[in-house]
């Protein structure tokens, strides 16, 4: 049987969980199940948290959980009673399993197979029973990815293994500064390389046109561009944090208000305030950015792998000018997306330059053209402050978010009262505090430098800053981390258990050699209670080693175990290289960076040890994609503080910062106070 799957898969297993879900109502094995990707058709494979067909946000388990499950059941109760009219008997004489129903009392069986047109015939039932969770056969179990063996064996077809009849490759250059334009484009030697085709100007860019990559890149090589640089054409990084420095210090947009934090700031017996910062960040996906594109005069075919679907054919649609249903998107597999693919510029560049090409063509961007014209994550700049009573323990909590607004571009009717809910999203983090005030500050970039998601935006910025920032009272306290962050969670039972469990799996408080530390964080988002413990290393140079990773994390109900664990090991390298290396810098409006030399990526020799402990909740399921990576970087630098005395407020790591010779010695030891 074929289950056509709406959520795409980037490597996060949704092509096994989702049929995971199906099969489980409707009795069958996964090995019974072949998989389609979904067409695009907001209509019929929309993701209602978002609005429209697209994957992302930790929604698939979370919004799909029940409809997945009531769609096996109803096509399950639509089989039995196709068998119960079959034989003429009473339906409740006849139960399914392993797609086959059978008439309890004389043991006759049908095929699910036997039974499809008949089944198909019927009315669905408006009202279904889906099983107790204790009758689960499937769900919670875990189960071999259904994807996995083609990728293994190399028959897996992303959207960079597209071959179309007649295919030429493109590779692209685009003006290196924001915003910029193509002016002149000398083509003579291009034109003169083996296998170089055509040259298309677009009015950003230049496609060289080839009969195969290597043609391509070296006829692009060849090509003497100029190029008009326009207004950013000194823009540098200083520039970014200036006017985000300058933006921070005026109030924002109130987000959350609770209480009188002025009032209580005021007669609180201690303040203390800090500025947290995080710098753009690149996604590298492993697969670069691809997209194969025909257009023919009343049609269009599109080959890719994307994250949302209906954009992509409408972006199609109105770069060539044809209706939607001219416009033919085939979905791919794609190798890592993290929010990248939730974008369409790539394919609207794609198609805009095989409108001035004969047959199809795939154009593929080069690393360097992929770090320097990413969809980049926000750099966000962020001053809290919290007043503390005469224990340590706060009375008042602000926090002012300054950065862009990804909200306001991608989906504007979000983006309500000038509030970007993603942006605040985690702000107070699962704390409770009497009294509260979190404020917004729109501060966007120069035209041309256009930011997004990056595996989850808000709470992996706020989880960064809340949770060091808590680090920080707890430390002018005098009080153990943990026993801090369980005072500030009477209201958050499961965020208390997490922390718990993390603390004791990693061995919190055992002694560790010097120069090396643990540092802890707790955080709730996408659903999730996730809390982290990592031990890390400092040299007397400066430099961090990661040693250990402990995660316990509460998702509510788990489908397959065995991917809620990938993903958060996934999620924790993904951060540890963020913490470590991950930073996009910009001079004379350009980017510095160009392909993985000069943008890290965490080494295999470098990876941690890593534990993840699941909670086995009733709860309903949270997601999973975004919250390994949230937790990680907190924790880590809290570590870093407890090895070095050293604390860090913004990212990547800075070695100078960490040189034995400007080290204080950290606490060697807690206050013994009870909470």
């Amino acid at each position: 049987m074929t289950i056509i799957v709406q959520q795409v898969e980037m490597g996060q297993g949704t092509y096994t969980s989702m049929p995971m879900l199906i099969a489980e109502e409707l009795e069958v094995h996964l090995n019974q199940v072949l998989i389609e990707h979904a067409p695009p058709n907001d209509k019929l494979y929309g993701n209602p948290a978002l609005g429209f067909q697209a994957t992302g946000g930790s929604t698939s388990v979370r919004v799909f959980w029940e409809p997945l499950r009531r769609a096996g059941a109803t096509a399950r109760c639509m089989l039995v009673s196709a068998t119960a009219q079959t034989w003429n008997v009473d339906e409740s004489s006849c139960h399914a399993e392993d797609a086959v129903v059978t008439h309890t009392p004389t043991g006759r069986k049908l095929t699910y197979g036997e039974l499809a047109d008949k089944a198909a015939t019927l009315a669905p039932p408006a009202n279904v029973s889906l099983k107790d969770p204790k009758d689960f056969r499937l769900i919670g179990k875990a189960v071999r990815r259904l994807d996995a063996p083609n990728k293994v064996n190399g028959t897996a077809e992303f959207g960079i293994d597209v071959k179309i009849p007649g295919m030429k490759i493109a590779t692209v250059a685009a003006c290196p500064v924001f915003g910029g334009k193509l002016v002149h484009v000398d083509d003579t030697r291009a034109r003169a390389v083996k296998g170089v085709r055509a040259i298309v100007r677009l009015d950003d860019a230049v496609a060289v046109i080839a009969d195969h990559m290597g043609a391509a890149k070296k006829g692009l090589a060849g090509l003497q561009i100029t190029w008009d640089p326009g207004q950013n054409e000194h823009l540098s990084t200083e520039d970014l944090v200036r006017q985000l420095d300058s933006a921070s210090q005026k109030p924002g947009v109130t987000a959350l208000r609770e209480g009188d934090a002025a009032k209580a700031m005021a007669g609180a017996a201690k303040t203390i305030e800090a500025v947290y910062q995080l710098p753009l960040l690149a996604h590298a996906a492993m697969e670069p950015i691809n997209c194969t594109v025909h257009v023919q005069a009343n049609s269009c075919d599109v080959w890719v792998g994307t994250q949302v679907l209906t954009r992509a054919q409408a972006a199609a649609a109105r770069v060539t000018g044809l209706p939607l249903e001219r416009v033919t998107v085939h979905n791919h597999l794609i190798g890592g997306g993290f929010g990248r693919r939730l974008e369409v510029d790539s394919i609207i560049q794609a198609v805009q330059i095989a409108k001035q090409v004969d047959g199809p063509v795939k154009v593929v961007w080069t690393r360097e053209e992929d770090i320097q014209h990413d969809v980049y994550r926000p750099y966000y700049f962020d001053r809290l402050a919290a007043g503390l009573n005469e224990a340590g323990l706060p009375v008042a909590w602000t926090h002012r978010i300054a950065g862009p607004s990804i909200l306001a571009r991608f989906a504007p009717s979000a983006f309500k009262n000038g509030i970007d809910s993603d942006a605040i999203d985690g702000a107070v983090g699962p704390y409770s505090f009497p009294s509260v005030l979190v404020d917004y500050v729109r501060q966007e970039p120069p035209p041309g430098l256009t930011t997004g998601w990056w595996r989850g935006v808000g709470m992996t910025h706020n989880g960064f800053m809340v949770e060091g920032f808590i680090d920080e009272l707890a430390a002018a306290a005098n009080i153990d981390p943990v026993h801090y962050r369980r005072a500030l969670l009477g209201n958050a039972p499961r965020a208390r258990s997490v922390l718990d469990l993390a603390a004791s799996k990693a061995g919190w408080g055992e002694p560790l050699p010097a120069g090396n530390g643990r540092g802890i964080s707790v955080i709730f988002g996408f659903g999730t209670f996730l809390a982290q413990v990592a031990e890390v290393a400092v040299d007397k140079n400066g430099h961090v080693r990661v040693q250990r990773v402990v995660c316990a994390a509460d998702c509510g109900r788990i489908v397959n175990p065995d991917t809620v664990v990938a993903q958060v090991q996934g999620g924790i390298i993904f951060g540890i290289t963020a913490v470590l290396y991950g930073v996009i810098t910009i001079e004379n409006g350009r980017v510095k960076q160009r392909n993985f030399d000069t943008y890290r990526m965490l080494r295999m020799n470098e990876a941690p040890a890593i534990e993840v402990h699941l909670v086995d909740s009733k709860e309903a399921p949270g997601g999973m994609g975004e919250t390994g990576t949230a937790a990680l970087a907190p924790a880590v630098v809290n570590a870093v503080f407890a090895a070095s005395g050293k604390r860090l407020r913004m990212l990547p790591i800075d070695i100078a910062q960490l040189k034995a010779s400007d080290r204080r010695e950290p606490k060697s030891a807690y206050s013994e106070a009870e909470v």
